[in-house]
């Protein structure tokens, strides 16, 4: 793949009851959940590496590192964003950052690799659930 660092891609949501730490089990709490931020960043950075890939091709996650830096209530709109800051063979590691309708809501780094065949990577995954 010849992807250029620098390289950029932008996803965006609108924040749901099920997307909220509420619904993960901290009572209460109607706000974006962490977790479904991350997604959102991992959503962006491949974004960035899907028109790229091969037939057959995927990419994994393999690291994360975010800040989570404001809440962000149920109805609004939340966008992220993705830059290639480096490249090595099938390894891809980006800039990652989140807004919501008033301000940043998360910044970190995320690492993705290229998996060249994912049906294969997934049926080696799914051997380890057999007895």
């Amino acid at each position: 793949m010849n992807i250029q660092p620098g390289a950029t891609a932008e996803v965006s949501t609108t924040v749901t009851a099920d997307r909220t730490a509420d619904a993960m089990g901290n009572v209460g709490v109607r706000v974006l959940a962490t977790p479904f931020v991350i997604g959102l960043l991992e959503d962006a950075a491949g974004a960035i590496l899907k028109p790229h890939l091969a037939p057959g091709a995927g990419t994994v996650g393999t690291m994360v590192e975010m800040k989570h830096l404001a809440a962000t209530p149920v109805g609004m709109k939340v966008r992220a964003t993705a830059t290639l800051l480096e490249t090595d063979g099938k390894r891809y590691l980006f800039a990652v950052e989140a807004w919501d309708e008033k301000e940043k809501i998360a910044e970190g780094r995320h690492e993705r690799f290229v998996v060249p065949d994912l049906q294969k990577f997934l049926a080696r995954a799914m051997k380890k659930g057999e007895a």
